[in-house]
């Protein structure tokens, strides 16, 4: 099925625009994506001036931006990007390997759809592109869902279960540590990734669902990915989630789409590393 986007269809040979001021980066990401993406068309830039005259050529279903470029600040870009009116609503990758500290900081920018950790490798970065560009229409896995509005569950929920997810809702920090405890009694994790909201009844917040599940169970954010929604734009508060252990933020109001390619991506890397660790 096709979506469409800036009045282009999303097809099943997409277009990625790869900004890297190293022409090695940009083959290699060149190769992995034409392996995973069958008919993907990727057109690589080195430097911000030359990816601003390629934009003005035709529209692309993707773009990944370094940090740091020879003329300027991927962010520059990306400002840039948003301003053209074909290109305003694509998505917009940060791939670096310094991604973290301003993550940490949530200095991003707007303008920014996500980040990508040049850590995670670059096939890992290739099942992400392919998140975004062809979803996936069906998964498998636990999601432990935490959110007390029964309106939000249900659609949520909804979302969740289309693609084939397992969801176990609570409405309360409280019963998701009870249903964790228990599940870490009969020896399982209790879930293969965690989506909270902040704000929920109860005296604790997602914030210190977050804290338990990195500190008193010591689940790493391999070991159980927590995917955190929040309506709160303050840059301090979100850097705050961060740095307790959350993977990655959903702001809200959410978009399914957004949604959906967020969790599926931490549920693909923890199911990797999970592999790997019973290989080793």
């Amino acid at each position: 099925m096709s979506t469409n986007i800036s009045s282009r269809l999303l097809t099943e040979a997409p277009r990625v625009l790869v900004v890297d001021g190293s022409r090695v980066v940009r083959q290699l990401i060149t190769r992995v994506l034409q392996a995973e993406l069958p008919g993907v068309e990727v057109i690589g830039c080195g430097s911000g001036a030359d990816a601003q005259q390629v934009l003005g050529e035709g529209v692309f279903d993707f773009i990944t931006i370094a940090l740091r470029l020879p003329d300027m600040d991927g962010l520059e870009l990306a400002r840039f990007v948003r301003e053209s009116a074909p290109q305003i609503y694509v998505p917009i990758v940060v791939v670096s390997g310094d991604v973290e500290d301003r993550l940490h900081r949530r200095s991003l920018g707007e303008h920014v759809t996500d980040y990508f950790d040049k850590a995670l490798g670059f096939q890992a970065l290739a099942e992400f592109i392919r998140g975004y560009v062809s979803p996936q229409t069906a998964a498998k896995g636990t999601v432990l869902y935490v959110e007390d509005s029964r309106v939000v569950a249900l659609a949520t929920r909804r979302m969740l279960e289309k693609i084939g997810l397992t969801v176990r809702h609570v409405v309360s920090v409280e019963d998701a540590l009870a249903m964790l405890e228990t599940d870490r009694a009969l020896g399982w994790v209790g879930a293969d990734v965690v989506l909270t909201d902040v704000s929920l009844k109860g005296e604790l917040t997602g914030g210190d669902l977050l804290k338990h599940i990195r500190g008193e169970f010591g689940y790493g954010k391999g070991r159980l990915p927590v995917l955190v929604m929040t309506g709160d734009e303050n840059p301090a508060n979100q850097a705050a989630l961060i740095r307790a252990g959350a993977n990655d933020l959903v702001e809200k109001p959410v978009e399914e789409k957004l949604l959906i390619t967020k969790l599926l991506f931490q549920l693909r890397v923890a199911q990797h590393l999970r592999s790997h660790a019973g290989a080793a």
